[in-house]
């Protein structure tokens, strides 16, 4: 009787076998995670005290990148986007004026004007801290693209009343997670008007 010997794998091939699906795996994983990383949720860390207490410098968020594709920011909305006068750095803000409105600041009072309320409306800002305090005396008339945008820690902030409105174009997209720290882990809620 002639019985075949069990073949068993030489040192070259296991290393290959083992090379070739690590490979496989690796594109496997790229495929899935670049399009998400690129065109749906982007990581983002706050840096600045801005947005204090609501978010802290060193807060980790993920950035929901596709929603602003189907709809229109809100108001309310916290929000990243390019800096106006330099494209190549990353601010976060909170959506206050939207297009085609006014916003008018005065005496710790946002009014906000548009077609719905001619005769304008105060903003209610009950998210912001007791010693939070608007400063400024302006009008702002937004254009049909733009934003008017302030940091919650409005005595720390750069934000639309120094350097103007927001094109849309300039927003990346908005906060909807906060996974870090894990003490703070939560979701963003957009605060509705």
């Amino acid at each position: 009787m002639n019985e075949e010997q069990p073949q068993i794998p030489s040192a070259k091939s296991e290393v290959l076998a083992f090379v070739w699906e690590t490979i496989k795996v690796v594109v496997i994983s790229l495929a899935i995670i670049l399009p998400i990383r690129y065109y749906l949720v982007q990581p983002f860390f706050v840096k600045g005290a801005s947005m204090e207490p609501n978010f802290e410098d060193g807060d980790y968020l993920l950035v929901n990148e596709i929603s602003y594709r189907f709809s229109a920011p809100e108001r309310g909305d916290v929000v990243i986007f390019r800096y106006p006068v330099d494209p190549s750095q990353f601010f976060i803000k909170r959506i206050i004026g939207l297009p085609d409105e006014t916003v008018e600041i005065k005496g710790n009072t946002i009014m906000i004007y548009n077609k719905d309320k001619p005769g304008g409306f105060v903003l209610d800002e009950s998210y912001l801290d007791s010693e939070q305090k608007t400063l400024g005396n302006s009008i702002i008339k937004l254009d049909d693209n733009e934003y008017f945008v302030l940091g919650d820690n409005r005595l720390q902030s750069s934000d639309s009343r120094r350097w103007g409105p927001v094109n849309k174009s300039l927003i990346t997209g908005k906060a909807f997670l906060r996974p870090w720290p894990f003490t703070r882990t939560s979701l963003v809620r957009p605060v509705y008007y």
